[in-house]
Order: structure tokens, then C-alpha cells, then sequence
């Protein structure tokens, strides 16, 4: 029995030192983005999407959160896009400000844990109001000119998202020759009438932060009935890339559920 007890504890400490060693261990990704009726001048823009930072906990996450940035001011993509959970404690906000500081055209979102709205109890409020030179958006619109067309980026609140008042449909420019909703929350893209943005930029859900892996899939212990929890996803809304974010909340690791930050290199197609 006790050789059982043993063998059980070793079994806990190598899973548990695995998980602090996988919170760190950045997964880079470059990923090509159909979007039908891109204009030929932005076939290629590369956009990079990180989001879930978390910065002031300790957690070996702050290493992945550190590499990113790092990886992203080296490629000098055309667009930065960080959604949301920031941080999740204030003593975090002067590292967070240093390091979005790095990265050129960035557009920024906060999150739930940026307002303490989690079930973490070692979250603390700490929602800033300014991020320059990034660009903090609440529930309002931007548009920036890459190679003479016209982009926005629509920002989606989290306050408002959790009281459903949110409508970043709303605020979509049908003029403009690319239109991106930048939202924490994936769960916007299915509160949103069809084709209300071309892209759509979420996090959240860390990929389940823990999660089993099994044939076909894995289960994610913080989000069991999310099927997806990274990638690209079809919704009638808009084409959904889903980040599995960078940091850790409420337990300092992850397991099989790799932090990521990915560069996306969108090309244009036609609409069939």
C-alpha cells in the first residue's frame, strides 16, 4: 500500500512540474487567414494576435508573456492585436506598459480579470484607462491606413459584453476594406448578426489551461463544453482566430494547453 502511495505522489509532482514548465514554454505560430473580398493591396498583411498576459502573477507564464513580446517586436508585423486580460494584479502594469511599449500599431482590449469579474480569488482590479502609445479601446472604433486601404478595428468592452449590451456591429464600417472586431470573449462571434466583421480576435479560454488530450480532441477541465479552445474558427459573424493566450490564472501552470502567440498572414479569396 504505502509503495502505492509513493508511486501516486511522484505521479503528482512530475505532472505538477510539467505543468510549471509548460506555462513557459511559448508555442510561436504563423498561420494563413483566407478572408473572401480582401483587396488585393493587403493580400499578405500579417497581423499578430496575442492576448490572456496576466501579468503580475508569478507564474512561469511571465517568461511566455516576455518571449512574445519579444518575438513580435522582431517581425515588425503591420498590425499588433492584444486581447484583453492584461493583468491580474496592478503590480503588474508597469511591466505591461514597457513591454506593449516594444510593439508598433497596436491595438489593444481589456478583459475580465482586468476588473477582478473571475473566479480567481487572487485576482485583483487594476483596469487602466490608457495603454500609449497602444491603443486602448472600449466600445469604440479605429481605422488606420496600410498600403493605401482602410482598416478597422472595432473594440468590444467586457463590462458591457457581460451585461449583453455589447454591439460592435454596430460601430462595423462597410466601406472600409477590412473590418476586425477585437473582443475577449470568443463568445461575441455568435451574438452578432452574419457577416458583421471579416476577422474576429479572441482569447479567453487558454485552451482549457488544463486539459486531457484523447482521441479526436481533449477535454478542458476550466471549459467542458468548449469543443475549440485555439485556432481558427468559421462563424456566420466573421472567420474567428481563438488565442490560447500567454499567462496563467488561478493555478500557476498549464497542461497540454501550450501558451501562444501567432502571427497571422491573411490572403485574399473569393467569396466561394
Amino acid at each position: 500500500m504505502i509503495w502505492i502511495i509513493v508511486a501516486l505522489a511522484a505521479l503528482l509532482l512530475s505532472v505538477l512540474g510539467w505543468g510549471v514548465f509548460e506555462a513557459g514554454w511559448l508555442r510561436l505560430v504563423e498561420l494563413e487567414v483566407p478572408i473572401p473580398g480582401l483587396p488585393q493591396e493587403l493580400d499578405g498583411l500579417r497581423i499578430a494576435h496575442i492576448g490572456d498576459l496576466h501579468l503580475g502573477a508569478r507564474s512561469h507564464g511571465h517568461r511566455a508573456v516576455v518571449d512574445a513580446i519579444g518575438w513580435v517586436s522582431e517581425r515588425k508585423p503591420d498590425l499588433v492585436l492584444v486581447s484583453g486580460d492584461l493583468l491580474s494584479r496592478p503590480r503588474g502594469e508597469a511591466e505591461l506598459r514597457r513591454l506593449l511599449g516594444r510593439l508598433e500599431n497596436c491595438f489593444v482590449v481589456l478583459g475580465n480579470h482586468d476588473f477582478a469579474l473571475s473566479r480567481d480569488p487572487f485576482s485583483r482590479p487594476s483596469a487602466v484607462r490608457e495603454l500609449e502609445p497602444a491603443t486602448l479601446l472600449f466600445d469604440e472604433a479605429r481605422s488606420v491606413e496600410i498600403r493605401g486601404k482602410r482598416v478597422q478595428i472595432v473594440g468590444v468592452d467586457p463590462r458591457t459584453y457581460h451585461a449583453r449590451r455589447a454591439a460592435p456591429q454596430l460601430l462595423a464600417d462597410p466601406e472600409a476594406a477590412l473590418r476586425i472586431c477585437l473582443c475577449h470573449f470568443p463568445g461575441i462571434a455568435g451574438r452578432m448578426p452574419p457577416q458583421s466583421f471579416d476577422l474576429i480576435c479572441a482569447g479567453h479560454l487558454h485552451d482549457g489551461q488544463i486539459a486531457l488530450p484523447y482521441p479526436g480532441g481533449k477535454l478542458r477541465f476550466a471549459y467542458p463544453r468548449e469543443r475549440r479552445g485555439r485556432g481558427l474558427i468559421r462563424r456566420p459573424s466573421g472567420l474567428l482566430h481563438l488565442s490560447a493566450g500567454l499567462g496563467t490564472t488561478f493555478l500557476p501552470f498549464r497542461i497540454f494547453a501550450r501558451p501562444e502567440a501567432t502571427e497571422l498572414l491573411l490572403r485574399s479569396c473569393s467569396d466561394g
